[in-house]
């Protein structure tokens, strides 16, 4: 059974993520004419992104599930290497980043309009043997100050020193988890974990004509390679965790896909953060196939939080694993990671002290003004001041325990503990800086806490109509009555 409680040792997970790195660059516009010069369409671009990829977003992906990451990598000393950077810095994630003046910062830039991407253009060259010889060198000195090593490997050349890599790691008592791009799977010998897609599967000489002639060929290549584990990523199928003993198969855990875009890396990263975090192999696999459902969901190479994580979790599985709970500033950074990856943030707030289906139908309500809600729950100060002194009939983490439960709450904030907040949300709304800003009952825009931030914001305000005949306060007087 899953121990929920190791969810809230994600930030323990300490894990060094090597391999090749990239900018990912989007430039996006509408397309109204075509061009006089060519028979081309003319983009004019009204926004762009520049987000890390490649190994880059596995690190980003542990860093948002709360781990520990630290990325080594190659980059030229240049504008976009430069990019990379202060991404890295921002999403949380350590960068051992090495700068060469001979080479460039691999970039990938994608010209979407209306959803569709027109044309990707790769700056890119392949990194020599001297390069892959320094970042070797460099891993050697960094590797013992991590409990996993994860390799990333998407062909530039950075990994031209791999073996070395893989024997240094282990040497130092690491687990090394391998992304593989090779067709020759006996490069990453001494691997721990390989984690394949059927495409690299099939490659590398694998039969998936069956799942029996799966499960030998991917066991005949661990002997003959070197490599103790493999999780085989299946599509549709879901995933196979294959030892020389056992086998797991997980079917997949998607509801509707959206995009496939670093999905892998989001395996990987799962895996490895699960593994450095405590949970054995078998369950590792398990969240990392319950991440991936998730992601796809998502438009764009997009990540999992804790949350998202537990809950789903939870959902499929009995285990109970809604147990983990993050602290207030870690809810606060996954709403800002959340933000950034343009998710649309709704807020609303109240006492809630005895929930009933009022309550229920508002927050589906508000939940579904965007894509995540986070509900300001008054403190039992708050309640006390606001309600008199027989309130709450709940104490604070027992109405902060039902409301996360519900599927349409993503995070759970208390507010009013300081009696100079005047038991309002104002200072929590202006940290979570929603786009969304809900409120039920008689109010109207203008008295809404926090109404005149959001929208001075670019966000919006919204008034939910109540149900009407529920009331805690009127539970209250019937049960007494």
């Amino acid at each position: 059974m899953i121990d929920p409680a190791r969810m809230d040792q994600l930030q323990n997970a300490s894990v060094l993520v090597v391999g090749d790195v990239m900018l990912d660059r989007y430039f996006m516009g509408d397309t109204q004419r075509i061009s006089p010069e060519a028979p081309v369409p003319v983009v004019k671009v009204a926004h762009t992104e520049d987000r890390a990829g490649g190994a880059a977003n596995v690190a980003r992906n542990i860093a948002h599930l709360d781990g520990q990451a630290t990325l080594l990598g190659l980059i030229g000393q240049d504008t976009e290497g430069e990019l990379l950077g202060d991404i890295l810095s921002r999403e949380k994630v350590r960068s051992e980043l090495m700068p060469r003046p001979d080479i460039r910062t691999i970039s990938k830039s994608r010209i979407i309009s209306r959803h569709q991407q027109m044309v990707r253009l790769d700056m890119e060259e392949a990194f020599g043997p001297e390069h892959a010889d320094a970042l070797r060198q460099r891993f050697e000195k960094l590797v013992g100050d991590y409990d996993t090593v994860i390799v990333s490997d998407y062909a530039k050349g950075t990994l031209g020193a791999v073996g070395g890599i893989i024997t240094a790691a282990r040497a130092a008592g690491k687990r090394v988890l391998v992304d593989p791009k090779s067709k020759d799977f006996s490069i990453y010998r001494g691997a721990t974990i390989i984690t394949p897609n059927l495409t690299e599967f099939r490659a590398a000489g694998g039969d998936d004509s069956s799942d029996e002639s799966m499960l030998a060929s991917a066991r005949a290549m661990l002997s003959s390679c070197g490599i103790e584990n493999m999780l085989l990523t299946r599509s549709e199928h879901g995933m196979s965790l294959i030892t020389p003993d056992e086998h797991h198969h997980f079917p997949a855990e998607v509801l509707e896909v959206s995009d496939v875009t670093g999905a892998g890396d989001t395996v990987i990263a799962t895996l490895g953060t699960m593994i450095s975090a405590g949970y054995n192999l078998p369950d590792a696999a398990w969240l990392a196939n319950l991440a991936a459902g998730i992601v796809v969901g998502k438009l764009g190479a997009a990540t999992v939080s804790p949350e998202e994580l537990a809950a789903r979790a939870s959902h499929v599985w009995s285990s109970k694993i809604a147990g983990y709970h993050p602290t207030v500033e870690q809810s606060l950074l996954h709403i800002d990671y959340a933000r950034e990856q343009g998710e649309r943030i709704v807020f609303t707030n109240g006492c809630f002290d005895i929930l009933h289906a009022g309550h229920v139908r508002y927050l589906a309500q508000a939940r579904a003004l965007g894509d995540r809600l986070v509900v300001g729950l008054n403190s039992d100060a708050s309640v006390r001041r606001l309600k008199g002194e027989e309130r709450p009939v709940n104490c604070l983490e027992d109405r902060m325990e039902v409301l996360a439960a519900l599927a349409c709450v993503d995070w759970v904030l208390p507010f009013g503990d300081n009696a100079d907040e005047h038991d309002t949300p104002e200072q929590l709304i202006k940290r979570v800086r929603p786009q969304v800003l809900a409120k039920g009952g008689d109010y109207t825009v203008d008295t809404i806490v926090g109404s005149d931030f959001v929208q001075q914001s670019g966000g919006e305000v919204a008034v939910i109509p109540l149900l009407e005949g529920r009331s805690t306060t009127g539970l209250i007087t019937r049960v007494r009555g």
